[in-house]
């Protein structure tokens, strides 16, 4: 079953991603910011195939988590969607320089999400295959 770590500050929608995730056939963990989501993933043993994240988050915004999970030999492979309120095209463009490979704002249609982790994990995967 494809997993995905769903890394926002607001319950209600770490809620209503997960959700919709879960009835698509997905494990969801989750984080509550950037720390949260870095420690996580330093203690699994079985990474997650995509990771969501808002911009933004206490501690360690949703960029900065990206830039240091792009720099870790051991996650930078995982495929990563934006899930913000933030649609401005600079602020689009600082994610997509730091990593991530889609881009979602919120509000959002719950299928376009789906469709678009679904995606980023196939073009993972095939990135995986053929390097």
């Amino acid at each position: 079953m494809p997993r995905v770590l769903v890394v926002d500050d607001t319950p209600s929608i770490r809620f209503l991603i997960r959700t919709n995730l879960e009835l698509a056939g997905f494990e969801v963990d989750e984080a509550v910011d950037g720390v949260d989501c870095l420690d996580r993933l330093v203690a699994m043993d079985d990474m997650p195939d995509v990771i969501t994240v808002d911009v933004m988050m206490p501690r360690l915004d949703g960029v900065a988590t990206v830039a240091a999970i792009r720099a870790d030999a051991r996650t930078k492979h995982i495929a990563i969607v934006m899930v913000t309120t933030q649609g401005h095209p600079a602020d689009i463009q600082r994610a997509t320089q730091a990593g991530v490979d889609a881009y979602v704002t919120k509000p959002f249609d719950p299928d376009f999400l789906i469709l678009t982790v679904r995606n980023v994990m196939g073009r993972t995967r095939n990135r995986g295959t053929t390097a």
